[in-house]
């Protein structure tokens, strides 16, 4: 057996391993599978996170907070997910300035205002208002740039890399794992730039990879897709399962407009493809992708939408520009920006001809690269065929932000993943628990005021309950839900003590999915495993234990309270 020292990489670089001072720790031995690979260095940590996005952010701050030593993982050179890396501003619910999520999640959306208030020369009426929307747009009250949520996610986690506790390394991705029974031993993980290979060790592991991809690494028991309405009585499931029945993905962008300017590029290489494309939808979709309607995705009629560049009013139709637009220059003193900038997250680009999760390397990029192109080809027909209130065609002015994205082709850096492997778990979210139709049809009328009440909740959240187009052709899954509840057992493996979910791989089914999805729910799920694993290493159990004991149970609810997590709707 080979003894070998742990280093500890501290600092926060832009790019690669996070940049600081090698530090050493104490060496110590032992022996995995992993042992012929005398090249890699190994690190240790009481916790090790796989994924840096909304998720994994949340599980390393709660940890930390809590004393513990952290390893993050993140295949991009920017952390946050969601938020930065996949451009997506955030999707809220109406309580959200207020309740229904963590302290720490409100902590986050006021830095985010702060942020602008204190490095933007935004106006006197702007800097007074509390609830400032940089891009004052219609699908968030915090619509904002990638790049504003990436530098209060560094500022959060600085302190904790400047003082060893937390190592972070960016665009390093897991390769393999070493398991054994019901635990995990130690996670691969390698350099993107220097294929350089890390052996990291710890009591536990999360995995909030935008995929599950330690799921099939460590033999944990999941499923994909969607389930058959036999296995789960759900309302909205399929009469038969399907593992290849996943929502569409999508490759976000940012764009502004300069009135006057011509910036139309060469056509990109499939636009006569997407330009021609009519989506094989179940019902049906009601013409071709790239025009300015879609399906209404609660009624499934067409339903028309407007764009205009510059803001103004498409009445009666939603104008797609402000939709989510992510800053808006009349927050701004005149002259800071040339216009708004608005982020492209539409019906017309997500890509539904085939799946990200459960795929080989090839067929997961062969897909991507095929988003991209739906991207570039979406925003080539906006500058050149999109209809205009004026009866001219195209907005040749429009321009891709390369560095909104941070990107040389001006997309995001990964795509906008809405569906993930899932877990087996002790507990499973169903439609007849938050889905208000199916609550009503399987206990009455009262209980479609009320999702159902959880005894092990570990926070609350709230979405409808929205499944986008998917991989077989289904048209969207629309409907209400009920403000819910996160059990504690949805975040536990059947089998597996120390691999804990902290993404879209919860116990939920393809249905639940829906609603668990969203931002400020991924941070809730995020802060309650950063701290299941506190609590059980300060208490010397499993986390099974602690859904299990009544003791136990009760106590840990009240550290995560007194930590600011809600547990009850109000």
């Amino acid at each position: 057996m080979k003894r070998r020292s742990f280093i500890s990489l501290t600092g926060l670089g832009a790019t690669g391993i996070a940049s600081g001072a090698l530090s050493a720790i104490p060496s110590q031995t032992f022996a995995t599978p992993f042992s012929a690979d005398l090249k890699a260095s190994e690190l240790h940590a009481q916790v090790v996170i796989a994924g840096g996005g909304v998720g994994g952010c949340s599980a390393a701050l709660s940890a930390l907070r809590n004393g513990l030593d952290v390893i993050m993982t993140e295949e991009t050179d920017w952390i946050g997910g969601q938020l930065t890396s996949q451009g997506v501003p955030p999707d809220e619910h109406a309580w959200i300035e207020t309740h229904g999520a963590p302290k720490s999640y409100r902590d986050y959306r006021n830095a985010v205002r702060n942020y602008y208030k204190s490095h933007y020369p935004v106006t006197e009426a702007s800097r007074a208002k509390e609830r400032l929307n940089p891009g004052n747009a219609m699908v968030s009250a915090l619509c904002h740039e990638p790049r504003v949520s990436l530098a209060v996610l560094q500022e959060m986690l600085a302190p904790y890399i400047s003082s060893g506790k937390l190592t972070l390394l960016i665009e390093h991705k897991i390769t393999s794992a070493e398991y054994a029974g019901n635990k995990v031993k130690a996670l691969k993980a390698q350099s993107l730039r220097t294929g350089r290979n890390y052996i990291l060790t710890a009591p536990y592991f999360v995995d909030a990879t935008e995929t599950g991809e330690l799921l099939p690494m460590t033999g944990t028991e999941f499923v994909m897709g969607t389930e058959s309405r036999n296995e789960t009585r759900e309302l909205h499931a399929p009469l038969k399962a399907d593992p290849d029945n996943q929502q569409a993905f999508t490759v976000c962008f940012a764009m502004d407009y300069v009135p006057g300017t011509n910036n139309i590029g060469e056509k990109p290489a499939e636009y006569d493809f997407w330009r021609n494309l009519v989506p094989k939808m179940t019902p049906a979709w009601p013409g071709k992708l790239l025009d300015l309607s879609y399906s209404n995705p609660k009624t499934l009629e067409k339903k028309p939408l407007g764009f205009h560049p510059e803001g103004i009013s498409t009445d009666p139709y939603l104008n797609l520009w402000i939709y989510r637009r992510i800053l808006a220059k009349d927050n701004f003193t005149p002259g800071a920006f040339k216009g708004d900038i608005s982020t492209v997250n539409w019906p017309q680009n997500d890509y539904t001809l085939g799946n990200l999760v459960g795929v080989s390397q090839k067929e997961f990029n062969h897909h991507v690269n095929r988003g991209k192109q739906l991207s570039l080809s979406l925003f080539h027909w906006l500058q050149t065929e999109a209809p205009r209130p004026d009866g001219k065609q195209g907005w040749a002015g429009l321009r891709l932000r390369k560095d909104v994205m941070g990107t040389e082709d001006g997309l995001a850096k990964y795509p906008y993943i809405r569906e993930s492997r899932r877990i087996k778990a002790q507990f499973t979210i169903l439609e007849e628990h938050v889905g208000q139709d199916n609550r009503i049809q399987v206990a009455g009328a009262e209980a479609g005021k009320v999702a159902a009440d959880f005894y092990d909740s570990v926070g609350i959240g709230y979405y409808h309950i929205d499944l986008h187009p998917s991989s077989r052709g289904n048209n969207y899954i629309d409907f209400s839900s009920l403000p819910f509840q996160i059990p504690l057992g949805s975040l536990l493996p059947i089998r597996m003590e120390n691999l804990i979910p902290a993404n879209k791989n919860i116990g939920t089914t393809h249905i639940t999915n829906g609603c668990y999805r969203l931002h400020p729910v991924e941070w809730s799920i995020g802060e309650a495993v950063g701290l299941l694993v506190s609590y059980s290493l300060k208490k010397n159990v499993i986390p099974h234990q602690v859904r299990e004991g009544k003791n136990l149970l009760a106590e840990f609810q009240d550290f995560i309270v007194k930590q600011g997590i809600e547990l009850k709707w109000k």
